[in-house]
């Protein structure tokens, strides 16, 4: 827009503004409802689609100039727990909440690696991830390690035990659904506790 027919627009509002708040205080009116948006029509102002929006937004105090505007992240569904094993499904990302680990699966450089010999993650048997800088040294009991997986399920372990070593001497009962997941010289053992949905 030229610089000038903003000045007129600008000067054209104040001068509204500024007749309203005389006639309030010498009419004891009540507060105008209307902002002088309303007052004045937005192609006088020569706002329109996008800008109008980034203007109103502006003002309502939901962003700011010179503002970068943050993705929003989707919230999870909520957690359901398990009676039993889920179906098995292949497994995308590997995230650990505590430790801020999100990998996906992949069997390279940081990556994750599912053991595809075996069970799938959330399936019934003990599904074996491997990889590197998963921080299990970091993981407590009670800790949980999610596998996000292909049929749009979230699988949530907890952390049942944290030892040195790869742990083969563990003892695993068939049919449940449990995880080990093995970091260098550190091996993690969970049970599926729940799911979450993505959709």
């Amino acid at each position: 827009m030229p610089r000038a027919k903003w000045v007129v627009a600008s000067l054209t509002v104040a001068l509204l503004s500024t007749t309203v708040v005389v006639l309030q205080r010498t009419e004891g009116a009540a507060p105008a409802a209307s902002t002088t948006d309303d007052a004045l029509p937005s192609r006088a102002l020569g706002l329109s689609g996008h800008r109008r929006l980034v203007r109103e937004l502006e003002q309502s105090g939901e962003s700011r100039p010179g503002e970068a505007t943050r993705p929003r992240r989707v919230a999870a569904g909520p957690l359901r727990t398990v009676s039993g094993p889920l179906r098995a499904a292949r497994p995308l990302r590997l995230r650990i909440p505590s430790t801020d680990v999100d990998v996906p699966f992949g069997g390279q450089d940081e990556e994750a690696s599912w053991d595809s010999a075996g069970p799938a993650p959330g399936a019934a048997g003990t599904a074996v991830v491997t990889g590197t800088a998963l921080r299990l040294g970091e993981l407590r009991r009670g800790r949980t390690v999610e596998i996000l997986r292909t049929d749009r399920r979230t699988a949530v372990f907890t952390v049942v035990r944290v030892s040195p070593g790869r742990a083969s001497e563990w003892e695993e009962p068939p049919g449940r659904a449990q995880l080990r997941v093995i970091d260098g010289e550190t091996a993690v053992l969970a049970r599926l506790t729940g799911h979450r949905s993505s959709s």
